[in-house]
């Protein structure tokens, strides 16, 4: 059995991009114009769930575990919603980056550099993010199952990720990585896009049952990535602890 979620190469590959994170003109560029629908799709899903009434700070009483944060790109408006943040990420130069923007911009949150199977914490979180990582990790059954184990019953986990269809070979590789240019070339594996039906099965082996999955789509006249009926490249998904 995997006693680490964690991929070297992925690690080394994010650690050399790091000082980018916070450039929306940089490296990072299609994750921050993928962070607003990625935001408004958890904040909606967190007070639906939790029924939490209308307010500035709506996410006030929640505890989030954002897995692989990165340099912090959705940490930071999960803390500004109210939410008490912990982000975790397996490179320490992704967690230098996110600490300094967030003390920068006086927000609490507490980063670790670690992964889900060796965090130190006996906290059990409503909300878990696994948001544009499972793609990257070492063992998807071991990650779905260690972050499943953080999550208190009844408590929601988010999994944005990308289709393993000849679509998302065409569109997140060939078309995004050598023809558009939006991300390095090597950001992705397609041998490591998982299925929706696959991503389900693990899922509920974990105790965790799919409440909603949508696909997610770039829509060049507005410049901005909206919900879609399409999952066949890049899609969302949100689940429930039995």
């Amino acid at each position: 059995m995997k006693s680490s979620t964690i991929n070297k190469k992925e690690i080394e590959k994010f650690s050399k991009m790091a000082s980018e994170w916070w450039d929306p003109d940089g490296k990072f560029k299609p994750l921050h114009k993928f962070n607003p629908i990625r935001i408004e799709y958890i904040k909606n899903s967190i007070i639906e769930h939790f029924k939490i009434k209308s307010s500035t700070k709506p996410l006030k009483k929640i505890n989030i575990l954002d897995i692989g944060c990165g340099g912090g790109l959705l940490s930071e408006p999960m803390s500004k919603l109210g939410a008490e943040v912990i982000g975790i990420d397996a490179s320490k130069k992704n967690i230098e980056i996110a600490k300094f923007h967030a003390k920068k911009n006086d927000l609490k949150i507490n980063y670790l550099c670690s992964s889900p199977e060796v965090i130190k914490t006996k906290k059990k979180f409503d909300v878990i993010l696994n948001m544009e990582i499972v793609e990257h990790v070492e063992d998807i059954n071991f990650f779905i199952k260690k972050s499943s184990e953080l999550l208190k019953k009844n408590g929601l986990m988010f999994i944005a990720t990308l289709n393993k269809t000849l679509k998302s070979y065409a569109f997140a590789i060939i078309g995004a990585e050598y023809i558009l240019r939006w991300l390095p070339i090597g950001t992705h594996d397609w041998e490591k896009f998982i299925t929706p039906d696959d991503l389900i099965k693990i899922s509920k082996k974990n105790n965790l049952k799919v409440k909603k999955l949508d696909g997610i789509k770039y829509n060049m006249l507005k410049d901005k990535w909206e919900l879609s009926n399409d999952n066949s490249v890049n899609y969302i998904a949100k689940f429930k602890k039995n």
